[in-house]
Parts: structure tokens; C-alpha cells; sequence
């Protein structure tokens, strides 16, 4: 599925939340390898927030004020 169906999903992004839960069962709950399903995400519930904004909630995403830390943590290589 691409952004725009993710963002039609109910809950909006679940696809994408579900990819991160898959792949730390996959791999023994070692988060550092399940960075890009965490980034697809977060990309997501970035698409998200600009389409419905600040407000806006989804049990899938973190509240947008946690999601722009987490964001702004990840571009600058911390976990």
C-alpha cells in the first residue's frame, strides 16, 4: 500500500503500525532493525497531521507534538 491508502486505512496509518509490530517479532524485539518501518510510520503520521491537522488523532500515531521530537531526534541520529 502507498501514503494515500495508509492515510484512508481505519485507523488512519495502521498498516504502518502493524509493519513495526511484524518486525520486532520478527527480529527479537531489536528496534535498530525495524528503523525504516518506524520511519514509514512517522512519514505517515507526518501526511497525517498536514491533511487533518495538529489536533487531530490516530491510536496508530504518536500526538504531534511527540512526533515532531521523535522526528527531529531521528534526523539528527538519536534513537
Amino acid at each position: 500500500m502507498g501514503m494515500k491508502e495508509d492515510l484512508q486505512t481505519d485507523p488512519p496509518c495502521h498498516p504502518r503500525a502493524c509493519a513495526i509490530q511484524n518486525c520486532l517479532q520478527k527480529h527479537n524485539y531489536q528496534e535498530d532493525k525495524c528503523r525504516r518501518e518506524v520511519d514509514a510510520l512517522y512519514e505517515c503520521c507526518n501526511a497525517f497531521y498536514q491533511a487533518r491537522g495538529e489536533t487531530a488523532s490516530t491510536v496508530s500515531c504518536p500526538k504531534y507534538s511527540l512526533l515532531k521530537l521523535k522526528m527531529k531526534q531521528r534526523s539528527e541520529g538519536v534513537s
